[in-house]
This record gives C-alpha cells, sequence and structure tokens, in this order.
C-alpha cells in the first residue's frame, strides 16, 4: 500500500462474542490496513450482558445492529454479520476486514473473504479454536492488546500479565529462517522471516507481548540480530 493509496477497511463485530475494552487498541492495530470507515456491532443489546456496549458504540462511532432472538438455539448475530460481510465484499468497496469475535462459526466466512485476496484481521480471546485462528491474515489476542495499552505494561515483567504460550514460538520463527534466503555468513533478512512466518499461520508477535519482530528476536538466546549500512535488520540463528 503506497503513502497515497487510503485503503477502506471494515470492522464487524461479535458483541456476543467480545469485550468492548478491546475496541480502542484493536482500532490501533487496524490503522495498519488502512482507514476504518465501517464500523459495526451485531448483538441482542436489549440483553443485560450487552449494556456496556451503549456507551461504546457512541464513543467510537460504531453503528449497532440490533438482532433480536428470533428463535432460541438460533443465532441471528452471526447470519446479520455473514450477510453483511458478503454484501461488502461485493459491493468491492473494501479492502480488508477486522472480524471480532471468538466464535469458529464465522470460519467459512473469513475462508471466503480471503478468496478474494482481502486481508482479514481477526481479534478475540486465546480459548478461540485454532480453525478460526489460522484461516485469518492475523489473529491476534484481544487481551494482550488490551495488556499493551493499560498501566500494566508499567509492572515488573513478572507481575504482566500472562503472554500467549511460548512453547511453539520458537518451532515457528527457526522453519521460517530455515525457509528464508540466507547470505554466506547464515544472515536472513529480518522482514522476510517475519513475512514467511505469517503465511504459515496467523502469527503475530503482539500475541506473544512483543512491539516488533526486532524486539521478539532480540528476546530468543538461540539468534542474533544485525542491522546493517542498508539500514535493515537481519537474523541469525545460533544454535
Amino acid at each position: 500500500m503506497s503513502n497515497n493509496e487510503l485503503k477502506n477497511i471494515a470492522l464487524l463485530i461479535d458483541a456476543d462474542n467480545t469485550t468492548p475494552q478491546g475496541i480502542d487498541p484493536v482500532l490501533t492495530v487496524m490503522a495498519e490496513l488502512g482507514q476504518v470507515n465501517i464500523r459495526r456491532a451485531y448483538g441482542n443489546f436489549a440483553k443485560d450482558n450487552l449494556a456496556r456496549w451503549d456507551k461504546i458504540t457512541n464513543r467510537y462511532g460504531i453503528r449497532p445492529q440490533q438482532q433480536f432472538d428470533v428463535s432460541k438455539g438460533k443465532n441471528a448475530t452471526d447470519m446479520a454479520m455473514t450477510i453483511d460481510a458478503i454484501d461488502l465484499l461485493y459491493q468491492g468497496k473494501v479492502d480488508g476486514f477486522g472480524i471480532m469475535t471468538s466464535d469458529s462459526d464465522f470460519t467459512p466466512l473469513v475462508t471466503r473473504l480471503r478468496q478474494d485476496g482481502i486481508l482479514v484481521y481477526g481479534f478475540g480471546e486465546k480459548k478461540t479454536p485454532p480453525a478460526f485462528q489460522a484461516v485469518c491474515t492475523r489473529f491476534l489476542y484481544i487481551d494482550e492488546l488490551i495488556a499493551s495499552i493499560s498501566d500494566d505494561n508499567n509492572k515488573p515483567k513478572e507481575q504482566r500479565g500472562s503472554k500467549a504460550d511460548l512453547g511453539d514460538l520458537n518451532d515457528l520463527v527457526t522453519a521460517a529462517y530455515r525457509e528464508a534466503k540466507r547470505d554466506d555468513a547464515g544472515f536472513a533478512k529480518l522482514q522476510q522471516v517475519g513475512q514467511i512466518a505469517g503465511n504459515r499461520s496467523s502469527f503475530d508477535v503482539r500475541n506473544y507481548g512483543f512491539k516488533s519482530l526486532s524486539d521478539m528476536f532480540g528476546s530468543l538466546e538461540n539468534f542474533k540480530l544485525e542491522r546493517r549500512d542498508d539500514n535493515q535488520i537481519y537474523v541469525k540463528r545460533l544454535h
């Protein structure tokens, strides 16, 4: 995306399966893709458990999409979100989507959007089924985003909220490093390693409590970073 090209982004929110506390950090992340001109939240806002959305929708310019529970066991919210997303897709006016939900029922929708080359960022809880996380261009944990802008960041590292499981992180970035083009000294461009990792999964450094790739690799003892004269950062696996 060029600096002069402003992308039109849609943020669709499943209010039944997410928290209003995540709106601010989610909008910050979505700015990476473009301008979030379409902001809609779906749910039965007549219910007590969705009362908190009242002030949030006004504050952030989010359009509430009221969905009454017309039949027990049927989710009108999911259907309305899906229909709106497909309508926006076929209108051809949206370049990317943000989907706030922890519900795996939206997996086919995201798969369909991505088939048309649309970027889709997912935002949900850590319990979100892996199938939904994997189909998103990026999937970010809302609680990690909230923590990143809270006073929790001012506490010592050991007192912060728990990060995502780091067990698979080293395997993922090691595999990406091995697939990247390396020079004679064994260094690969950091940006390329990150792109490969992102293609292999819905990998995003913010899920692990880091703000950038360089911060993350700098914390891994088995990797070395090097900034060169071309002002690019290179990474090498040490052992």
